[in-house]
């Protein structure tokens, strides 16, 4: 996959802007070699391409939905073995050639805008967004080509960095990004489908760049907390928090969001928002493979119901009333999709709804367990947590949500009410951040699972007795079958991976 140069998708949209007025056949343009895309068109289509990844693209984390107790498969299909049973491959649930294929977008256009000052805007936003997909990258596989990965005309087997030394290096990018931007980079305006995009306010548009600083803040905060369970490593994490503590972070006003103006049409294969189109409905009406697959799990419903939690009735829908859940390896007679819940209302939106990229009940929960953590010295870690579940409320369209979400952790029970809590406030954290991230956040769920522990997935029995010999999740996924074929000398230096057994260097 490494050794050929990458080529930019978007640029397939500006040679047919740019060769509107002449034939496929005209000689005056090779139409093997697509023109220069601008900044603008590199920026807007590498975004809208990160969106897609990491809300639905090839059902991409869809699996992780039912590992983790949020879904399961419906008995109208044939039981799926890979899926069940674990039984996967180095051809299975895998994202490594789409990010890398991302990442080579915005390094394009990190080297086309640095020669011009003027550009300085696109070069710290694109360098903002490899730290965002390089942390997918590691977060899936651990180890992962790095420094020699974008240049395959040096690189043809670009070799494996360390994951830990990646984080370190991506602290270094945000920091570098911040500075840019610091130093009058001007904003872009409406090539960024992130913080101008589509819907977006005047006044939240013209705080673009100063959002961007929150962004690459917020990305510093999770990176920090993904490795807390290091303690070599915490005085430094201190230190290059506090580099930048007065830039701010995202929160349950301003969040990481991308748009570029979905709409309902089936053309160019789907213009709804990522999400909607895997797991809503086509522009005609049909239903699409994610809709009719993947239906309410028991696990995560009686979690729900045990808490009269109103988002239960916003995540799934409703049949007659109720939402009803099913458990994998049930018989397909308990388990069709006329008698078990779909995915809802608070999650299938509208065709044009937003992608989230980061939500304001993410970031929310980082401040809490960062302010828990002392990595943040600013608000309490009660507020945080309280203001993550009212986000949450919020973005899932719960009726009365303010309301509704004080009645809810008002409750005096342990991982709802802060005070009830108090015996381990990092699981009534990350389980509050598990709900919110039903939906939109399967992988971060999988990654604060893999190192907490929350929420203890064996009482799901999310997977088919015999699966294995396991009853918990697997901690990682294989190197891709390309880099076997393409790159084996590197790859194999990794050793063998257990999926079982194997962790990325933050796991618990």
């Amino acid at each position: 996959m490494m050794k050929k140069k990458y080529i930019l998708t978007i640029m397939f949209f500006a040679l047919a802007m740019a060769s509107c007025k002449k034939t496929f056949l005209s000689q005056e343009v090779n139409p093997n070699a697509p023109s220069v895309a601008s900044s603008a068109n590199l920026l807007s289509g590498a975004e809208v391409v990160t969106a897609s990844i990491v809300n639905g693209q090839g059902a991409n984390y869809a699996y992780l939905g039912v590992w983790l107790g949020y879904t399961c498969p419906s008995g109208n299909y044939v039981p799926s073995s890979t899926l069940e049973q674990y039984s996967f491959t180095n051809t299975s649930f895998q994202v490594f050639s789409p990010l890398y294929l991302n990442l080579a977008n915005y390094d394009a256009l990190i080297k086309q805008a640095s020669a011009d000052p003027t550009q300085a805007g696109y070069v710290a936003i694109a360098k903002i967004m490899e730290v965002y997909v390089y942390e997918e990258l590691v977060d899936n596989y651990g180890n992962i080509p790095y420094s020699q990965a974008l240049n395959s005309k040096q690189y043809l087997f670009p070799a494996y960095d360390d994951a830990s030394t990646i984080y370190d290096s991506l602290l270094g990018q945000l920091d570098a990004a911040i500075g840019i931007i610091n130093g009058g980079a001007p904003a872009v305006g409406t090539a960024d489908v992130i913080f101008d995009r589509a819907g977006i306010t005047t006044a939240q548009a013209a705080a673009q760049m100063t959002n961007w600083k929150k962004f690459a803040n917020t990305l510093k905060l999770r990176i920090a907390i993904r490795q807390s369970n290091l303690s070599a490593k915490k005085a430094a994490l201190v230190t290059s928090l506090a580099k930048t503590a007065a830039e701010g972070y995202l929160d349950d006003n301003t969040f990481a969001l991308c748009n570029p103006g979905y709409s309902n049409s089936d053309a160019n294969g789907g213009q709804q928002s990522p999400f909607y189109l895997y797991y809503g409905y086509s522009a005609a009406g049909a239903e699409q493979g994610g809709h009719a697959y993947y239906r309410a799990n028991t696990f995560f419903v009686n979690m729900l119901k045990a808490t009269s939690d109103p988002r239960l009735s916003q995540i799934f829908a409703p049949i007659g009333g109720t939402v009803t859940g099913n458990v994998l390896g049930a018989d397909a007679t308990n388990g069709t999709n006329s008698t078990v819940s779909a995915i809802g209302p608070g999650l299938d939106i509208s065709p044009s709804m937003n992608a989230v990229i980061l939500s304001g009940s993410e970031a929310c929960f980082l401040l809490s367990e960062g302010v828990l953590e002392g990595l943040v010295t600013t608000g309490t870690a009660q507020d945080y947590y309280q203001r993550g579940i009212t986000a949450s409320f919020t973005a899932l369209l719960v009726p009365s949500a303010s309301t509704a979400a004080s009645t809810y952790y008002s409750q005096a029970l342990p991982n709802v009410s802060w005070t009830a809590s108090s015996a381990n406030y990092l699981q009534a954290i990350i389980t509050q951040k598990y709900i919110a991230l039903s939906g939109f956040g399967f992988f971060e769920a999988y990654n604060e699972w893999r190192r907490t522990g929350y929420p203890n997935l064996q009482a799901a029995r999310s997977v088919k007795p015999g699966a294995l010999g396991t009853t918990n999740a697997p901690t990682r996924i294989f190197y891709p079958s390309t880099e076997y074929q393409q790159n084996l000398t590197n790859v194999n230096a990794q050793g063998t991976i257990d999926p079982f057994s194997t962790k990325i260097f933050w796991a618990k």
